[in-house]
């Protein structure tokens, strides 16, 4: 379904034009569909129906409040990486019963705090991590539950920086030391053996790897059973890639299907962790032209809009789809689309072939996603604001940042 149309030439969420919210809340903008988050929660809830399934929102996807409100109300749990991110999902009323916790660095506060709410399960990514949530555990009178994230060395064939299941990432424990940690974490007093848990990475469009590191999981919890550790869970992680351009994602049936297939009888609670599936296509970065910028070698669009804003296409030549909010007539130039940011990596869009002028407004579609939770204050400029559309309503869920916001927090040498 698409949540994002034109109606009379002009681009719309859901059933309000982006020119109004423009006009409201200003430019940069992310505008998010509540209608689009839920319909991609139910699909993948209902794909799982007749199965034991906790699905577990990646927080880091996209944390705005609203967004996790959403989820929460849906009965979703939560995939959290900080202290902060656990913060967040407590106060849309989340469930902490509901939330694993993932990441490699936990602070020791963050143990604290995610053991006094009581998580569902710590996933444990070393065997230092183990130690220091063992002790922490003990020291508060609390057993922990634990999974080991198992790095199962598998290719995601995805790009570089969001490869989490290999050898030579940071991410989870080699699947050669799992057994040695399992009966450590089975021998301490004060943890609890839950689960097991791999990730393997982001915006994967194929099956195969995600079928080859779950056989790897599935032969290590059979082995593991046979020394009479049983597990209650599998985390499978998340990583289900979305269309932005040309790619072409399996199916929630099809990817479902052969997970649920080698699973088989197992007595196994499954949990996912999707992010992006849920809600990369369910957001679009609102900006205005600012100058038209012709040249020999190359022509420049300059929005409002910038790499601090929507850092994946400098940090991964990410390809976001952009669409004019006004249809215009006339003969489309190419263009880079560039932002005020002082880089030569500051772009948002190359070779794009568009009808233009000074302030007409685009939509940088797909931007739901590791969009305004990556953006920074780079140059000092301020944030963008954040938008929900609800069928004919838009609603503020973040303000824009003001220039006082940037350095509130700062103060003078005496």
């Amino acid at each position: 379904m698409n949540f994002f149309s034109y109606q009379n030439d002009t681009l719309c969420a859901e059933s309000v034009r982006l020119v109004e919210i423009a006009e409201r809340f200003g430019t940069p903008s992310y505008v998010y569909s509540r209608a689009a988050i839920e319909f991609a929660y139910r699909e993948f809830d209902q794909a799982c129906s007749g199965r034991d399934v906790l699905i577990c929102y990646s927080v880091k996807a996209n944390s705005n409040l609203a967004v996790l409100n959403v989820l929460a109300r849906l009965g979703s749990g939560f995939d959290i990486v900080s202290g902060g991110e656990l913060a967040r999902v407590l106060a849309v009323g989340g469930s902490a019963t509901k939330t694993v916790f993932s990441g490699v660095g936990k602070s020791v506060a963050e143990m604290r705090a995610a053991l006094q709410t009581g998580v569902l399960c710590f996933n444990v990514e070393s065997e230092d991590e183990l130690e220091r949530l063992a002790k922490i555990a003990a020291e508060l009178g609390k057993i922990a539950p634990v999974s080991l994230r198992i790095n199962p060395d598998v290719d995601p064939r995805t790009h570089p920086h969001i490869a989490t299941g290999l050898r030579e990432t940071k991410f989870g424990v080699p699947y050669e030391d799992a057994p040695r940690l399992y009966r450590k974490a089975a021998s301490m007093p004060s943890l609890q053996v839950a689960g097991i848990d791999f990730h393997i990475g982001s915006q994967l469009t194929e099956i195969e790897p995600f079928v080859a590191a779950l056989d790897k999981a599935l032969e290590f919890n059979d082995a593991l059973g046979a020394t009479g550790i049983r597990l209650q869970h599998i985390d499978l992680g998340g990583g289900l890639g979305i269309r932005y351009r040309d790619e072409k994602p399996p199916t929630l049936k099809d990817y479902l299907g052969q997970l649920f297939g080698r699973i088989g009888n197992r007595k196994l609670k499954v949990l996912f962790e999707p992010g992006r599936s849920l809600v990369g296509n369910a957001g679009l970065l609102l900006t205005r032209v600012e100058y038209l910028k012709n040249g020999d070698a190359r022509s420049f669009v300059v929005t409002d809009a910038a790499m601090n804003d929507l850092l994946r296409p400098a940090l991964y030549d990410a390809w976001h789809e952009v669409l004019p909010v006004l249809r215009r007539n006339g003969p489309a130039q190419r263009y880079d689309i560039v932002g005020p940011v002082c880089e030569s990596a500051d772009f948002l869009a190359r070779e794009r072939a568009l009808t233009v002028a000074p302030g007409d407004l685009l939509a940088i579609m797909s931007a739901g996603a590791y969009g305004m939770t990556m953006s920074s204050n780079y140059n000092s400029r301020p944030r963008p604001a954040e938008v929900m559309v609800d069928g004919k309503t838009a609603h503020l869920v973040r303000d824009r940042e003001s220039t006082e916001d940037l350095f509130a927090s700062e103060r003078l040498l005496p």
